[in-house]
């Protein structure tokens, strides 16, 4: 089974434009976390997917793999679709170009889904981490995700799922990060298939593949990445970076 880690790396963004190319430590935000996916040593390959002629310079001079993108697109699925259709893989794993501090365990957990599901009936697996802070929960920036008994993703929302009507059961409230590991076909099915009624009122991504009958599996992280939005989360991530 052959894995591969690809970071669609767009340059432009709308919190924070450039953001990838701001400097974190005397290194750029997206080169530190191509070295983090390479450090891992769970892939046979680490890409960078970009449609930045700043980015693909940055990271080919420190001796990464780059795939520049050829068409314009909506979220991160869609461009490593079409940079992954003509290589060969079985599993990709969508590493967040702006969360240059993600860690291998939580990594392996996902990697590891796919090995121990021999029928193969998993098609995606990604990330959730428990929130407890009332402001956390309410936030819409924060995607929220609840699971079936077996950790398969029911529903992701921006709103607050579930709604905690009887206050005398004990609810527990999931956000979801942004990482996925996906079979290779499941990746191509959903590059064409047009954006769901769904995932476009939501805007979240992993709403279309549930719209088209994919089952993701949900793997529970303590490790909350520093990811980097907003100027105030660059300097947070430098504070990190020295501790």
């Amino acid at each position: 089974m052959k894995i591969i880690a690809m970071i669609p790396a767009r340059y432009s963004a709308s919190r924070f434009p450039g953001k990838l190319m701001k400097d974190l430590g005397g290194k750029t935000v997206i080169q530190r976390t191509y070295e983090a996916a390479l450090n891992t040593n769970l892939f046979a390959e680490v890409y960078v997917v970009t449609d930045s002629e700043i980015i693909r310079e940055n990271i080919s001079n420190v001796g990464g793999n780059v795939i520049m993108s050829i068409k314009e697109h909506e979220c991160g699925s869609d461009r490593i679709a079409e940079a992954v259709a003509f290589i060969d893989a079985d599993i990709v794993i969508n590493v967040q170009g702006d969360e240059p501090f993600i860690d291998e365990v939580s990594l392996s957990k996902l990697v590891a889904v796919f090995k121990e599901d021999t029928k193969k009936e998993i098609d995606l697996a990604s990330l959730k981490v428990q929130i407890t802070n009332k402001e956390d929960i309410e936030n819409p920036n924060n995607v929220k995700v609840i699971t079936d008994v077996n950790n398969l993703a029911i529903y992701f929302s921006r709103s607050v799922i579930p709604f905690h009507r009887d206050k005398d059961i004990d609810v527990k409230y999931y956000k979801h990060k942004g990482v996925y590991a996906f079979r290779k076909q499941a990746l191509l099915d959903f590059y064409n298939t047009p954006m769901t009624p769904l995932e476009a009122s939501e805007k979240i991504e992993a709403i279309r593949y549930q719209e088209i009958g994919k089952k993701i599996k949900m793997v529970e992280t303590t490790v909350e990445a520093v990811g980097i939005d907003t100027p105030e989360d660059l300097e947070k991530a430098k504070k990190y970076l020295n501790l």
